[in-house]
C-alpha cells in the first residue's frame, strides 16, 4: 500500500499562539487521516513571511517556498479556513493565489506538479457562507490540478450573530465529526488509488494540462 502524506494549512488571520478554529477543526481533519494510515502536519500560514504574488518564490526572504516544499512532498493538501464576511479569509485567498503558480510546473511528462494530489476543505464560522465557500476553495484547487474527493469537504457554522467560536462549541461528533471522517476515509482513499494510477501525461496533440493564464 502506498505511503500517503497530509498537509493542512491553516489559513486563519491568527498569528500563534492565538487560539484558532480553523486550527482545532484542522487537526480534527489530521486526527481522522491518521485512523486511515495518512501522517500529516499543520503550518499556521499567517506565522510565515509569506509574500502576495502568483510565482512559486517571491524572493526576499518569502515564506511560500518552504510551505511549497511540504505542499509538493505531501499527497493531500487540506485548506482549513474561517469565513470572513462570506467569503474564505485573506490569507486563504493568497494561498490560492500561490498556487496559480503551479500551471507553469511540470514534470518530465509535461504533467502538473499538482496532478495526482488530492485537495481537501475545512471551513469554520460564525455566519451563513460555508458552502460558498467551500465551492470557491475547492474550485480553485481543482483549476491547478488537484482532484476533489466524494465528500471532500467539512465545516461548523455557529447561529448567526452569536460569539460562540468551533473551539468553544464543543464536540460535534453527530454532524461536523461525521463529515470529518468522510473527508478523511475519501481523500485517503483517492490518494491511494491515484499513487497506484497516475493521470496520463497531455497527449500527443499537445492537449493543455490546465488554463491558460493571462499576465496579470
Amino acid at each position: 500500500m502506498a505511503s500517503i502524506r497530509a498537509l493542512v494549512l491553516n489559513c486563519t488571520l491568527k498569528p500563534s499562539p492565538a487560539p484558532s478554529s480553523a486550527e482545532q477543526l484542522g487537526r480534527e481533519v489530521l486526527t481522522e487521516l491518521a485512523n486511515q494510515g495518512v501522517d500529516g502536519e499543520m503550518v499556521r500560514v499567517v506565522d510565515h513571511d509569506v509574500r502576495f504574488g502568483v510565482s512559486t518564490d517571491e524572493g526576499h526572504g518569502d515564506g511560500w517556498p518552504a510551505i511549497r516544499a511540504k505542499l509538493l512532498a505531501a499527497q493531500i493538501l487540506v485548506i482549513a479556513t474561517p469565513i470572513w464576511l462570506g467569503q474564505p479569509s485573506s490569507v486563504c485567498k493568497m494561498v490560492l493565489e500561490r498556487l496559480d503558480a503551479e500551471l507553469s510546473e511540470t514534470d518530465a511528462e509535461g504533467r502538473l506538479l499538482t496532478y495526482d494530489k488530492v485537495a481537501g476543505v475545512a471551513v469554520v464560522g460564525n455566519e451563513d457562507g460555508a458552502h460558498h465557500t467551500i465551492g470557491q476553495v475547492q474550485q480553485a484547487l481543482n483549476e491547478v490540478g488537484f482532484t476533489c474527493p466524494a465528500a471532500g469537504a467539512t465545516y461548523w457554522v455557529g447561529e448567526a450573530l452569536h460569539k460562540v467560536d468551533y473551539r468553544d462549541a464543543g464536540p460535534k461528533d453527530e454532524t461536523t465529526g461525521r463529515t470529518t471522517k468522510a473527508l478523511a476515509l475519501n481523500s485517503a482513499h483517492l490518494a491511494r488509488l491515484l499513487a497506484e494510477q497516475p493521470y496520463p501525461p497531455p497527449d500527443a496533440r499537445g492537449a493543455a494540462v490546465g488554463p491558460s493564464r493571462e499576465p496579470a
